[in-house]
């Protein structure tokens, strides 16, 4: 229950045993599994199981959360069909329905609303910022804070497939499944193209045809690689996507010493 939507503050966490209070109750509640290896050799549940259990106040038990849904929610639709994120925490309004701006990197973006060249019920898409096409995947908490630097976040939409942190506000969607390096939904999507949002219904579309979809995704070519050497140049080559953990090796690989220690 912290700040800036609750009572406490991350000292009062820290005086009641610290994040490993909230390891345990995750662990106890089945949340997180607690048979997994640390870099100590011990598993999670050894390392945390004698923790303090919640206190009741600055941390619920997840039996009792102070709301029935988290501060972030899962949006699917055939912009995001493996899924994006939003913070809905202090959210003023759950949908929004506009015209996409779009810019194929975070700079152009800036430029753009440095510049004032987008209006109200915009939807700004800025895409090439995902694991592969960053690459590396950027915090776009740059562009948000201009955008309300004018006073403008609740007025327009924010649509990336780059990160954004937990300072985010407003209409704002990350974390866009499958990126648009790889030539996901998002690098389909053309300036004026309408974008609606539905944070209710945990829905995010591109309302375009399929078939008018089919034909640009049929000429699509990716975008010439940002590095062509070095280690950047390799890690694009290697990372997958977001909702896989954007991990550089294919999910479910078991590590030699991992397997040895069993």
């Amino acid at each position: 229950d912290l700040r800036p939507g609750g009572r406490f503050t991350a000292r009062d966490v820290h005086e009641i045993g610290g994040t490993a209070v909230i390891l345990r109750a995750l662990i106890e509640s089945g949340h997180i599994d607690g048979n997994c290896l640390t870099v100590t050799g011990q598993t999670l549940a050894e390392v945390y199981g004698a923790a303090p259990a919640p206190d009741g106040a600055v941390v619920r038990p997840v039996a009792t959360p102070i709301l029935p849904d988290s501060g972030l929610a899962v949006l699917k639709g055939n912009l995001c069909p493996d899924g994006a994120l939003i913070k809905v925490a202090g959210l003023k309004v759950l949908t929004r329905e506009g015209p996409a701006r779009v810019f194929e990197c975070e700079e152009d973006c800036v430029r753009a609303v440095e510049a004032r060249a987008y209006q109200a019920g915009d939807v700004l898409v800025l895409r090439n910022e995902g694991p592969v096409g960053g690459p590396g995947m950027r915090e776009m908490l740059g562009i948000t804070a201009v955008i309300y630097g004018q006073q403008m976040g609740e007025k327009v939409a924010l649509v990336t497939d780059g990160r954004f942190s937990g300072a985010t506000r407003g209409i704002c969607v990350g974390h866009v499944v499958p990126e648009a390096a790889i030539g996901g939904p998002l690098a389909l999507v053309r300036d004026g193209d309408r974008i609606r949002i539905d944070v209710s219904a945990r829905r995010m579309d591109l309302l375009v045809d399929e078939a008018e979809l089919a034909a640009r995704r049929a000429s699509w070519q990716a975008r010439p690689p940002r590095h062509r050497a070095g280690l950047l140049a390799k890690y694009a080559k290697l990372v997958g996507q977001a909702n896989l953990g954007a991990v550089t090796h294919e999910g479910g690989a078991e590590w030699p010493w991992f397997t040895q220690s069993r």
